[in-house]
């Protein structure tokens, strides 16, 4: 948000009100929350300056993928591997652009690139290139660096 950029992130606890308070507290651009309607999650987190509920999740990652110039994924569960999931099989499919997908946190993310280099890479479900996109970082410097480098390079606008 210091770089005019918006945050986007599910609305909802934990690490995704982390993300809207500090977008909020970064004063150039928005704090966005995707909320989704579930009877057993809490309420959308206060920090967010536009904040969309949504029924279903179809409609919601279609609102994540249309509107996001970045994805960074923090340590999560089912939900977040399943939009990961479609996040890259639709950049590898060419459905959307080759924005740039960061996997936050090295230790939670190694197992499942591990598996993915001596499964799926190994039986070639998946091209090396497809690896190379998932930038691993532990250093929000880095993810910021790769989403700005991405943005200059693309004249992305807000």
């Amino acid at each position: 948000a210091e770089n005019n950029i918006s945050v986007i992130s599910g609305g909802g606890p934990g690490i995704m009100d982390a993300a809207n308070k500090g977008a909020q507290k970064g004063g150039k651009g928005l704090s966005i929350g995707l909320n989704i309607e579930l009877p057993f999650e809490q309420d959308p987190n206060p920090h967010q300056d536009i904040a969309l509920e949504f029924r279903y999740f179809f409609v919601r990652k279609l609102m994540f993928v249309r509107y996001s110039t970045a994805f960074v994924f923090f340590p999560g569960g089912f939900g977040t591997i399943d939009e990961l999931g479609d996040v890259i099989c639709l950049i590898q499919t060419k459905k959307i652009d080759n924005i740039p997908v960061i996997l936050f946190g090295k230790d939670y993310w190694e197992g499942m690139l591990k598996w993915m280099r001596e499964s799926m890479l190994k039986d070639k479900y998946i091209d090396e290139e497809d690896l190379i996109r998932l930038k691993v970082t532990d250093s929000i410097d880095e993810a910021v660096s790769i989403i700005k480098d991405y943005i200059e390079k693309n004249e992305v606008k807000d």
